[in-house]
């Protein structure tokens, strides 16, 4: 028969393992949709012994749920593809700021959110390049070396967008609104409504796309659309990759746009240090790599150097200048960018 005592102690170490056990599984909220993350995850595994419960959403569908979960959410880590909707989590309050030199150190002050005595909001781990494409046939490329060209009367008919209000281009309107102001920024957006060859519909291939068809001459796209070309082996994908010709804009002045994916901790993690412990594994060497290479992104941490021949061929074999401007900066332009958008018809 078990004594009392006896009996008490089981119960601890019963609790005990339930707990320890609870602790290795981290509960991730991902809008990254990309098959080759798989390998991230299992080798965070592998090396912590962390298990990796994930849940995929948009970034909106994910910001919504954390403001509907509140304090019952199980989120540990959130793991987004936009610095608008970064910097919107961070201002409802939806993260946990972290505190991590190893972090700090690694990736670049523009590429991180809001610092404070508590911590840093969010963390940066890969960009990709919001590029203009064109006909290589029928558009001379110093006609659509700048953004600022997209709204310029020589173009008239020829461009073609997703929606205004879609995440990227909101964040590449903020981001020209940085650099310009409001008062250009909102003539500009009426210059490129006036210059669209159509509504604005599909995503960032189908502008691709459209140019080679035709339908279009000028469009914009994030550079891991194009890199998905290029890796392509149907015969369709070479040929339109033949015709369409990539730029990226603004080199002789503030550079190229960047957007990012990132991470934060969320606001009501039950496994904080596994949570922080996840993102510091993603600014690993390995971890960049897999960005690069699986998903065709760019790192952020610095000093990291990558091997992917499709981004070697969209940046024409070496560097480009990108914009340094804080990313946190471009997601708070984004409420005046919509307002502008509605007063001037962009669809």
């Amino acid at each position: 028969m078990i004594s009392k005592a006896a009996g008490f102690a089981v119960l601890l170490a019963a609790a005990a393992t339930s707990a320890g056990a609870q602790e290795q599984v981290l509960n991730l909220y991902s809008a990254r949709h990309y098959n080759t993350d798989e390998a991230l995850y299992n080798n965070f595994t592998k090396a912590t012994g962390i298990k990796i419960n994930r849940v995929d959403a948009d970034d909106a569908g994910i910001l919504a749920r954390l403001k509907a979960e509140g304090t019952a959410s199980p989120a540990d880590v959130i793991l987004l593809v936009d610095a608008a909707r970064l910097y919107r989590g961070e201002v409802d309050g939806l993260f946990k700021p972290v505190k991590s030199k190893l972090l700090e150190d690694a990736i670049p002050a523009q590429y991180r959110g809001a610092s404070t005595a508590e911590g840093t909001s969010w963390f940066g781990f890969s960009t990709r390049a919001r590029v203009v494409v064109y006909d290589k046939v029928k558009v001379k490329r110093e006609d659509v070396d700048t953004y600022e060209e997209l709204a310029d009367a020589k173009n008239k008919g020829k461009v073609c967008l997703r929606s205004g209000s879609h995440p990227y281009n909101l964040s590449l309107f903020g981001s020209v609104m940085q650099h310009v102001g409001e008062q250009q920024t909102e003539s500009w957006l009426k210059g490129i409504v006036a210059n669209m060859a159509r509504d604005p519909k599909g995503g960032d291939t189908d502008q691709i796309k459209a140019v080679g068809a035709g339908e279009c001459q000028i469009a914009v796209t994030n550079t891991y659309y194009i890199a998905r070309l290029l890796r392509s082996n149907d015969a369709a994908d070479k040929a339109l990759m033949e015709r369409v010709g990539i730029v990226f804009p603004n080199q002789s002045t503030w550079g190229t746009h960047l957007n990012i994916a990132g991470g934060a901790v969320a606001k009501n993690a039950k496994n904080t240090a596994a949570a922080v412990k996840f993102l510091e594994y993603l600014a690993s060497a390995e971890a960049q790599n897999y960005f690069a290479n699986g998903n065709n992104e760019w790192p952020t941490v610095k000093g990291v150097k990558v091997n992917n021949p499709a981004l070697q061929t969209i940046s024409g074999g070496g560097d480009f200048k990108a914009e340094t401007i804080p990313l946190a900066a471009v997601g708070a332009n984004t409420v005046k960018i919509q307002q502008m958008l509605d007063r001037v018809g962009f669809k």
